[in-house]
């Protein structure tokens, strides 16, 4: 079993073929299979209503998701999945009064076959899919399998350094992270390194090229532009300017062996910044280090897994 995010195999022929039938529930259930299907309800009870093609699926609360009965996960888990794709398994089939069929599920179970066959199995440095589920100041909680959250904190993201993960991701996006450590299966996670070194991102552009960028920080000395999320230069102070505003920027100079990009700050483009597809300098599923510093910087930025 790929264990992926929730939503990941909702429109699959495979998913929809079990969800679609009570054939297929019924094979389900037989081989034991994770499903997903759309959460619809959550009653006053807190059980989850699972809109299924061929029957009306039931979470009860304590299957609703790992730690509701134990207490160290809260309620609120259940509430905020009202209109998303939930994963389950099927506990039983059965008809009601009215002859509807009824299927018990357990997002739980899902959950815990997760995490005992995938997340407690995770390395430092592993490579793995995540979704963006919701964000604090401090950081963004990601489901790293099954609905299963970690966070991946603010100042794991890049290397440019941004007030707020809105500013890099949004709700729903898909993106991947790598493990710093796995404790006990407390997952710590990481973005940066997957976001390339100084010279990869540096080597996108050339001196006298006018390029997009946004605006990061202001300084009494210059003003912060990112280039890219793993790539900032400092442009000359200027009048009118805002923190997240998109601008255009001409490039004076790149110079890696102080790692900095000189900057000419050309017009506003727009007030606000759109977030940007994120471009991954690492293909495969793990990582052992990473230098972001070139080679002659007297600066080691690095990270050993």
């Amino acid at each position: 079993m790929n264990y992926k995010p929730e939503g990941s195999i909702f429109n699959t022929a495979t998913n929809q073929k079990y969800i679609s039938s009570s054939q297929g529930l019924s094979e389900a259930l037989e081989k034991n299979i994770i499903l997903e299907a759309k959460a619809v309800l959550c009653t006053s009870s807190h059980d989850i209503i699972v809109d299924l093609p061929c029957a009306k699926g039931i979470i009860t609360r304590e299957n609703g998701a790992l730690g509701i009965k134990e207490g160290f996960t809260r309620d609120i888990a259940l509430i905020s999945r009202v209109n998303k794709i939930v994963c389950f398994k099927i506990i039983s089939l059965e008809l009601d009064k009215n002859g509807e069929l009824i299927a018990h599920l357990s997002r739980r179970i899902a959950q815990q076959e997760c995490f005992d066959n995938f997340i407690s199995e995770l390395r430092s440095g592993d490579i793995i899919d995540a979704k963006v589920t919701h964000f604090e100041q401090f950081g963004a909680f990601v489901d790293i399998g099954c609905g299963i959250p970690s966070l991946l904190p603010i100042d794991m993201m890049s290397v440019s350094r941004i007030s707020h993960p809105s500013d890099r991701f949004t709700i729903g996006q898909s993106i991947k992270v790598a493990v710093k450590s796995n404790e006990n299966g407390r997952i710590f996670l990481t973005h940066k390194e997957l976001l390339g070194t100084w010279k990869e991102n540096a080597d996108r552009f050339k001196s006298s090229e006018t390029v997009p960028g946004i605006v990061r920080s202001i300084e009494d000395y210059g003003i912060f532009v990112e280039l890219s999320p793993n790539l900032a230069g400092l442009a000359e102070p200027k009048d009118g300017i805002s923190v997240g505003q998109s601008v255009s920027v001409y490039i004076k100079a790149i110079l890696p062996d102080k790692m900095k990009v000189k900057l000419i700050i050309v017009d506003v483009c727009a007030e606000k910044a759109e977030i940007s597809d994120i471009r991954y300098f690492i293909d495969s599923d793990h990582i052992e280090s990473w230098k972001y510093s070139t080679a002659n910087s007297v600066k080691n930025i690095s990270t050993e897994f």
